[in-house]
């Protein structure tokens, strides 16, 4: 006798799909069976999607058990469990749903046998993988002050580990001119790494995936019996995927092929950490016989601010073509795209805009600027903190707090107070073989001498062997920052730069080319400056947190500063793009690079789509150059080739008796004479100044 299970109708559900969704998630929900590859647009409703997907295939008749969703971070599963458990009104016991990370785990366990594993191993997180490399670092001796350092190791073998990048080829990236020297000690540290997690029964981050992807690669018994289980299996924000996590999917998918991914192309701005455009631009040719939807109704900006978004992302090739379209009415503001003189005007501008804004009714909190770089935000911390403005930077310190800048600053103070012992101890501390009871020494003896130069003669019998050489490189810094103090703030820190620090910052940081940049920009900040007023500056932007703005609004209302990489996913009434300058966005490394190029307009699309109400972009045209001389900066490339109607140009004047901002203009005259001014210079000298934003 052959029993028949019904599926279950539409029309008997509690959940009312075609009046909850809109058509396209509809669509989504009800037809994505088979390889699918739903392209979600900013906005679009993507969670919303695919928690309705999950509840539509349980009430089809799918066991919860034989269901895989895979998000990105623990935040995501959780709230999409959580909605999924809401919208069916019951806990759907044993659905699969989590991180890629959480699913392997729980995977490796089960299977840790098969690939030579104790089912009770133990993951170690980031803090632990630098203290076990610490200890191997120890092992090398005298030569352990060649390599990198613990934390800055961990991220290159982690890259190489998720982007299947050889190691020696990754090396040649970051370190050119070491990478070969460097090789056979990063390939014996890598080595004696794995014996101590194996020994130990340890598995880290990056293990979970590399093992979970051998499992599947190797076994294909194991392969056959959880892409059985697994009859459908959707992935989020699949635009982050890396090669690891791309491989996986598509072992699972093997039996039944429900593979649903989503996510938006023209927002994959992580290849940094080794995700991959590719993953969905290829989804296509993976499987071709894939239907590929299209979630394009945003509810979030205004039709004006989408309209610049889309046009801007059309300029790129490699990409799925799209269209948003508002779900809201027409009416609202053009984005604004503003001119400044330089940098501080460009400051003075947004603060004093963010401060009419406030006054009209709109929270700092429901405000937001961003930013390509983190030195971007130098000059307008500062007006913020001289006009007593909270803030918060989003996902990191703000410009002054960070550990770079505070050591180049450890060295000024030294310079200008010669017994600055905090400062004293900051940068002994960085030296190899000076620990704190040598700091407590040395800086008995610095008691002892009444000037730099005395110190010099002293023959530092009192340290040990390892200490005096960690001193003896200390005291050469400080003694060549002083023989070119005479130049200026900005020559003397350019040179700690070159006699070290730079390299000091590549074995240091995970991220020391944006660090560089920071200090560079630092550099020009302190230019004509005095040592003394330099260093009240820095002091006001290191030390302000908002006091000034009333007690009612100090806890629960300050502006959002963040990078455009930690907006990723928020949202906020008024957004403003600031730095919009070639070289600085798209960033100078990547404008002979299409690859890259591309992406840095990816950054630009994200930036913008974070806007709800009013969008403005801003720029500035004089710049310093490495001469110290005044140049112009060329408008960046994603505004030059955005059409005039898809903004408003805001021309800004000095209003009259304005010293606050009229203070250092020496010629008391507009931008666009100046700008003439600089052009005649070029005709009559034959300089590379140039200007071509008309």
């Amino acid at each position: 006798m052959k029993y028949v299970l019904k599926t279950p109708s539409l029309k008997n559900s509690q959940i009312q799909y075609e009046k909850e969704l809109n058509e396209e998630q509809f669509r989504v929900v009800t037809e994505g069976d088979g390889p699918s590859l739903v392209l979600a647009g900013a906005g679009s409703g993507k969670t919303r999607t695919l928690v309705y997907r999950v509840a539509y295939l349980i009430e089809q008749g799918i066991h919860p058990e034989n269901i895989l969703l895979v998000t990105f971070t623990n935040k995501a599963a959780r709230e999409m469990l959580y909605r999924v458990r809401e919208l069916l009104g019951y806990e759907p016991s044993k659905l699969w749903g989590g991180t890629f990370h959480h699913i392997g785990n729980i995977i490796l366990r089960k299977y840790a046998s098969v690939l030579g594993l104790s089912p009770s191993f133990t993951i170690i997180d980031q803090d632990d993988v630098k203290t076990l490399l610490r200890s191997i670092l120890n092992q090398y001796g005298e030569k352990r002050s060649c390599f990198p350092k613990p934390g800055v190791i961990n991220s290159i073998l982690s890259y190489c580990v998720n982007s299947q990048t050889p190691l020696l080829d990754y090396l040649h990236r970051r370190f050119p001119r070491q990478a070969d020297e460097l090789f056979e000690g990063m390939q014996w540290i890598t080595n004696e790494f794995e014996k101590k997690k194996k020994i130990s029964g340890t598995l880290d981050f990056d293990d979970l995936l590399l093992f979970w992807m051998r499992l599947l690669e190797k076994y294909h018994d194991v392969r056959k019996e959880l892409s059985s289980q697994f009859q459908y299996i959707l992935v989020d924000e699949y635009q982050d995927t890396n090669r690891i996590q791309a491989n996986i999917i598509r072992y699972l998918g093997e039996t039944h092929r429900n593979i649903l991914v989503v996510g938006d192309d023209a927002q994959s701005i992580y290849s940094f950490r080794a995700a991959e455009v590719s993953n969905i631009l290829h989804f296509p040719k993976v499987y071709p016989d894939a239907k590929i939807f299209h979630l394009e109704t945003n509810y979030r900006s205004t039709p004006e601010i989408l309209s610049l978004a889309n046009h801007s992302i059309s300029h790129n090739v490699e990409q799925f073509p799209k269209n948003l379209q508002a779900n809201r009415a027409n009416g609202g503001k053009k984005p604004a795209y503003v001119v400044l003189e330089d940098s501080r005007r460009q400051a003075q501008f947004v603060v004093q805009r963010i401060l009419e804004l406030r006054d009209q009714g709109t929270e700092l909190s429901f405000i937001s600027v961003l930013f390509r770089s983190a030195f971007q935000s130098l000059e307008l911390e500062l007006e913020l903190s001289r006009r007593g403005i909270p803030y918060t930077m989003r996902g990191g310190l703000r410009f002054f707090e960070q550990a770079h800048i505070k050591d180049v600053v450890a060295f000024l103070k030294i310079l200008f107070q010669w017994s600055d012992e905090i400062s004293w101890r900051r940068i002994l501390l960085m030296q190899e073989g000076i620990g704190e009871r040598t700091v407590e020494t040395i800086l008995e003896m610095l008691k002892s001498h009444t000037s730099f130069e005395e110190l010099l003669k002293d023959d530092l019998k009192t340290l040990s062997p390892k200490a005096r050489i960690g001193f003896g490189k200390t005291l050469l810094f400080i003694k060549k920052l002083h023989e070119i103090f005479h130049q200026g703030l900005r020559e003397t820190i350019f040179t700690l730069l070159s006699i070290g620090y730079e390299n000091h910052i590549r074995k240091s940081f995970e991220n020391f080319q944006d660090r560089i940049d920071d200090i560079k920009q630092l550099a020009e900040f302190s230019r004509g400056k005095t040592l003394e007023s330099f260093l009240g500056e820095v002091m006001l932007g290191e030390g302000f947190r908002g006091e000034i703005l009333s007690k009612e609004r100090e806890d629960k209302e300050k502006l959002i500063l963040s990078t455009i990489h930690q907006s990723k996913g928020l949202e906020w009434k008024v957004v403003f793009l600031i730095g919009l300058c070639e070289g600085q966005f798209p960033h100078y490394r990547v404008l002979e690079n299409p690859k890259e190029l591309e992406e840095e307009r990816r950054l630009f699309y994200v930036a913008a789509t974070r806007a709800k109400d009013e969008l403005y972009l801003t720029s500035f045209i004089f710049q310093f150059s490495a001469n110290a001389s005044q140049s112009i900066l060329h408008t960046s490339q994603f505004v030059s080739e955005l059409h005039m109607n898809f903004f408003e140009r805001w021309e800004v004047e000095l209003a009259p008796m304005n010293d606050f901002f009229a203070e250092d203009n020496q010629y008391g005259d507009g931008i666009l004479d100046r700008v003439a001014r600089l052009r005649q210079k070029k005709k009559e000298t034959g300089s590379d100044v140039e200007y071509i934003y008309e």
